[in-house]
């Protein structure tokens, strides 16, 4: 089993009202069969059907994954509901969203070709997760300091930094301090079978 698949421990059912009925009506409207979504993104049938049924919280890696293979947004898939082709988002309406231990705000409107999140990254969350995915990502280092790797090199961002790159290069994101970070976070929303495969943790710290 990936390590995708063993966080974060499951939770109530009632802790996610809105994912759980959304995962299974999206994945049934891309005319998937659960085996195929599951091997699409890199988790067990089982696996997939505890966050269908609310019995496990996605995380933020996941809910990536799986908008991708859905060809939708993760605001689709948790039943959020900023307007459609709207050009402007204002701060009033950015709901924070928890999965993970990551918490996000959705920065751009829905139905899309790129997605843009608001991220605060928590210090140790998720750090020994290395992602791989089509498509584009940008990151800016709004608070703290990111921790970056791609391939097989590290990289230490400060507020103001940015980093574009391929999502196909293996990466891995971690807070550096124990305040953790917040960044803005912009990418494409590519469907494809090998969307969004986490690798699982690497062996040793990062450099």
């Amino acid at each position: 089993m990936s390590s995708s698949e063993s966080e974060p421990p499951a939770r109530p059912a009632d802790t996610l009202p809105a994912v759980a009925p959304q995962l299974r009506a999206l994945r049934r409207r891309a005319s998937l069969t659960l085996e195929a979504a599951a091997r699409a993104a890199g988790l067990s049938p089982a696996h997939l059907s505890r966050l269908e049924t609310g019995q496990r919280q996605p995380s933020l890696p996941m809910l990536l994954a799986l908008a991708r293979i859905y060809g939708t947004t993760v605001s689709e898939l948790l039943g959020e509901t900023v307007a459609d082709r709207d050009a402007i988002v204002r701060a009033g309406d950015m709901e924070p969203t928890r999965a993970g231990g990551w918490t996000y705000w959705q920065a751009g409107a829905s139905g899309r070709g790129m997605q843009s999140l608001r991220v605060r990254v928590p210090y140790g969350s998720q750090g020994d997760i290395v992602r791989v995915h089509p498509g584009e990502e940008w990151l800016y280092v709004l608070r703290g300091r990111l921790r970056l790797r791609l391939g097989d090199t590290a990289y230490l961002l400060a507020p103001g930094d940015s980093a574009h790159f391929d999502s196909l290069t293996p990466h891995r994101i971690a807070a550096e301090d124990p305040d953790g970070l917040e960044l803005l976070f912009v990418h494409t929303l590519l469907q494809s079978p090998t969307a969004a495969l986490c690798l699982g943790p690497l062996t040793g710290d990062m450099p």
